[in-house]
């Protein structure tokens, strides 16, 4: 389920291992000093303008608009009658891969060679984490939101979860440098997004619907008995007993503008690993018992992490990771869809169910 080949177009991926080794995730709370530069944020001193800790594993990108389809909406055919729900599909984290995605979700049947959706009554969701490592995390998004007008006018739906780092993108975009108690020491939002591959051209190019949709994604759903999260975390129990608590409280959590509460949130699903150690069947449990559904599906922790094998730590003399598939494991009661795509793996899209 985890091995074989799987890279994706080569011509366009670059790796960044070196930016995605586990210290990068150690680091991703803090502490950083409140007033630093954002090299000095980072720890690596100063540096040009716009530069960012991925720069150099990174094309930087300068398209405007990027995957901008204008839909008529008199050439967009009716809905057709359907039998039932059309067949589930769920994506792992994206991070800026706007072109390994398309060709994903083209290998898939779900866009058409011109990049529209032609799955009819489908259904596709993605699990969070569009933006930050990547180069086009903001054409990441304008797709999405573009896929779910036209899916929509066709019978199926594009919906999208709330990932930790839509949590930092609009963390850094509210807050900026503003200290926050991390619990560790000083932190910031702006910090603690260079430091974990925020790029320079999403946010100049971020504009308020980017933040509204953002702002309003769910944070867990249940669908076909699976239960769809970002974060491989119990901390999903904290916020309510329900689905539906869950996201009204994240959202009502967000609506405040609390530096503090929304740094909490958000290093709370910056946690990872619950469902792979000793325990990890029982703590899948605990959200599938509370939350209903057989299996939880996740993305964030990449499954070459969860299975130890991250090659080389510079990254420069390693293939890198290879993943051929989603990863089944804690007893069956976990799915994780983080293919690595930051570490040269692959973006994944996957039908479910997923067989055993």
């Amino acid at each position: 389920m985890t091995q074989g080949a799987g890279q994706g177009p080569e011509a366009v991926r670059t790796e960044t291992l070196r930016d995605f080794r586990v210290p990068a995730y150690i680091h991703e709370t803090g502490p950083y000093p409140p007033s630093a530069a954002p090299g000095e944020a980072a720890g690596v001193g100063e540096e040009p303008e716009g530069y960012t800790p991925t720069q150099r594993d990174l094309p930087v990108i300068n398209r405007g608009d990027t995957v901008q389809v204008v839909m008529d909406p008199a050439a967009v055919a009716a809905p057709q009658p359907a039998d039932g729900p059309g067949p589930l599909y769920v994506v792992g984290d994206v991070h800026g891969y706007l072109d390994q995605l398309v060709a994903a979700l083209q290998d898939q049947g779900l866009l058409d060679a011109a990049g529209n959706w032609s799955a009819g009554t489908a259904r596709l969701w993605f699990l969070g984490d569009f933006t930050d490592r990547g180069p086009d995390g903001i054409g990441v998004i304008d797709l999405v939101m573009r896929l779910s007008a036209e899916a929509a006018a066709v019978g199926g739906y594009c919906k999208a979860l709330m990932g930790n780092h839509e949590l930092l993108l609009l963390g850094a975009k509210r807050f900026g440098d503003t200290p926050v108690n991390s619990g560790a020491g000083t932190a910031t939002f702006q910090a603690a997004w260079l430091l974990n591959g925020g790029q320079k051209t999403d946010m100049d190019r971020l504009q308020d619907h980017h933040l509204q949709w953002m702002a309003r994604l769910d944070a867990m759903e249940q669908v076909d008995g699976h239960l769809l999260v970002h974060s491989d975390t119990t901390a999903y129990l904290d916020y309510g007993d329900s689905i539906e608590a869950v996201n009204d409280t994240i959202r009502e959590t967000l609506t405040r503008n609390d530096a503090d509460e929304c740094w909490d949130l958000f290093r709370k699903f910056t946690r990872r690993f619950a469902f792979r150690d000793e325990g990890g069947a029982e703590a899948a449990l605990s959200l599938l018992d509370t939350y209903g559904g057989t299996r939880v599906v996740h993305g964030h922790s990449p499954i070459p992490y969860l299975l130890g094998e991250v090659g080389s730590e510079d990254g420069e003399d390693a293939a890198g990771p290879v993943v051929e598939g989603p990863h089944l494991y804690a007893d069956g009661l976990a799915i994780a869809m983080d293919g690595g795509v930051t570490m040269a793996g692959k973006l994944l899209v996957q039908q479910l169910p997923l067989d055993s």
